[in-house]
């Protein structure tokens, strides 16, 4: 006779608490410009005298350069390196690092007058290793945060560069923290489990309210609520292999270049979206959602051939034309759209058209469809390395300043590209870390690495980086393969391939499908109550279907979503099943 019982799940969604580690990592940063700076991060780490509050103990000057110790009327201690001939002539500190260990640095940082970059340097036995970046002024502090690897352990040396000779370099509360490979897996894992999953706890119970031990709970995942997505590009279109192995893992997604500008207008006047529009009705058949790339390009050479040639006259009504004929054909149809790309690192349009140019662009994007679609700025170099600094995290937070001073008040997003050739996980650590505080949306929107042996090892690392990061609210891979551009012929391709001319996973497609798995627990998860009729997880946030098995009797699937969420009881859930 089948017999009905009534199974409870009682679901509690629980924030892990912080787990105390011997060295936990400081994500705070400050982009004010402060009178006074703070205390240094670690109370300075490894430094030697960071708050100069013992003179010039431990700092000596870099080449050329008067160094003095000062102190201001409030009675703070800092170095100033004065007279100099050179962009290095600075001051110095001197340590022994170690190959193993991934350093975080930071600083406070002022000049004499106007402002300049001014990047903190450490030059080892094989190269100088450029650690930050920070616009400083004067009359106040700017703080500074990045950090470094190094490939051998030995000697290095800190000093300050900056290519306005002109200026004194002040600093302050130097820091210098070292953190062991142990330590910095422990602090991606304690972000994910703080940020990127709750703990459910789930309780079986019977018809008589009485815990049922032993019954094994099971636990499907259909969404995951991260968008992890990856480009893809026109030849998917009239492939179907492309087509399976892309939408069999994939729900978010961006074209490489089949919207830009010179793809839809390659002759002027002859507008032709057939190549896009095919392109988002194949996505939009299979769910995936898109983000839009990209409607201008402030590099030069990347523009439609007859655009340089134009007048400005002409060049801001084709401008004009292009935004809105793009953006009016395809209102509501992405969540992104990257409205001027690259105008940290590049200035076409405002060589040509006014310093403002971009911010008027993004008015116009934003007055069209803005409602719906966020734009986004989009930028290389910001989280992958800072040797030039032209888009340095101080750079990219000055841009939107100044944007917002120029009265754009609309929505906004931060794209970081992270075209890598290394991991230098601490710089990118930092780097976001510094991003964050515009407190805008912040995606990785190109992520791959250049080819070479530890392609997929640094893959993996920067990839599990980037997603531990709760600032970073989505990642987008650059394309899984290109018939170009995947085979060993290919020897200065950007592309990480995910597969090889036949749709077999590289050893890159490996590291995407397992960090995959893990995102979206593929393999399902199973377990068993308790005496007390309990059984915990700790799951990604998204949707969920859970059913409980005790003995022959299964209960129906319970859909379940799981989101960040301060409350301890989410929900009661009664399912009933037949025995």
């Amino acid at each position: 006779m089948a017999n009905k019982i009534l199974i409870l799940f009682s679901i509690l969604c629980l924030v892990i608490g912080s787990q105390v580690y011997a060295v936990p990592y400081d994500y705070s940063y400050t982009k004010e410009c402060l009178a006074k700076p703070l205390k240094p991060q670690y109370e300075g780490g490894v430094i030697v005298n960071p708050e100069l509050n013992e003179g010039l103990k431990g700092w000596t000057k870099f080449e050329d350069s008067t160094v003095e110790h000062r102190e201001s009327d409030d009675g703070n201690k800092y170095i100033v390196a004065s007279a100099r001939k050179q962009p290095f002539h600075s001051f110095s500190q001197k340590f022994n690092l170690e190959k193993e260990k991934l350093y975080t640095f930071s600083a406070w940082l002022q000049v004499s007058h106007e402002k300049a970059d001014i990047a903190a340097i450490f030059k080892t036995n094989t190269s100088n290793v450029y650690a930050g970046w920070v616009i400083a002024q004067s009359g106040c502090w700017s703080m500074v945060k990045g950090g470094l690897v190094v490939n051998v352990s030995g000697p290095a040396e800190l000093y300050f560069e900056s290519n306005n000779t002109n200026v004194d370099i002040w600093a302050d509360s130097i820091s210098l923290q070292p953190f062991t490979q142990q330590e910095w897996k422990s602090h991606q894992d304690q972000s994910i489990e703080k940020f990127r999953k709750s703990k459910v706890k789930f309780q079986a119970v019977d018809q008589h309210g009485q815990p049922i031990p032993n019954a094994t709970v099971s636990i499907k995942q259909n969404n995951a609520n991260f968008p992890f997505g990856c480009a893809m590009n026109q030849n998917i279109v009239q492939n179907g292999a492309y087509q399976n192995y892309f939408f069999s893992r994939f729900k978010y997604t961006v074209f490489q270049n089949e919207l830009k500008w010179y793809s839809t207008e390659y002759n002027r006047g002859s507008v032709d979206y057939s190549v896009p529009d095919a392109m988002i009705a194949l996505a939009k058949s299979h769910g995936v959602t898109i983000r839009g790339h990209n409607v201008l390009w402030d590099d030069p050479k990347y523009q439609p051939y007859w655009v340089p040639g134009l007048s400005a006259n002409d060049l801001g009504a084709a401008a004009q034309k292009r935004l809105i004929s793009v953006m009016t054909k395809y209102k509501g149809r992405f969540i992104h759209w990257d409205v001027v790309n690259e105008n940290l690192h590049w200035n076409f349009f405002e060589s040509r058209l006014g310093p403002n140019i971009s911010t008027v662009y993004y008015k116009y994007a934003n007055k069209i469809d803005g409602s719906r679609t966020v734009p986004f700025l989009n930028e290389y170099n910001t989280i992958e390395e800072s040797r030039d600094g032209v888009a340095s995290p101080s750079r990219y937070l000055q841009k939107i300043d100044e944007m917002r001073r120029d009265r754009y008040g609309g929505p906004l997003g931060i794209g970081a590209q992270g075209h890598f050739t290394s991991a230098n996980l601490p710089y990118t650590r930092s780097a976001i870390d510094m991003l964050a505080s515009a407190k805008l949306p912040l995606w990785v929107t190109e992520l791959d690495v250049t080819r070479g042996p530890n392609q997929a090892n640094i893959l993996n690392q920067v990839l599990r980086e980037i997603h531990s990061h709760n600032a970073v609210q989505g990642i987008m891979l650059w394309t899984p393969w290109d018939p170009q551009g995947c085979d060993d012929r290919c020897t200065n391709c950007y592309a990480t391939c995910l597969t090889d001319n036949n749709f077999r996973n590289t050893d890159n497609g490996n590291v995407v499908d397992s960090f995959r798995n893990e995102l979206t627990h593929a393999d399902g998860l199973r377990g068993t109550t308790d005496s007390n009729g309990y059984f915990e997880a700790s799951l990604f946030h998204g949707e969920f279907e859970a059913k409980i098995i005790n003995g022959d009797a299964v209960s129906s699937s319970q859909e379940i979503n799981v989101v960040p969420n301060e409350e301890t009881v989410l929900n009661v859930l009664r399912l009933t099943v037949n025995v």
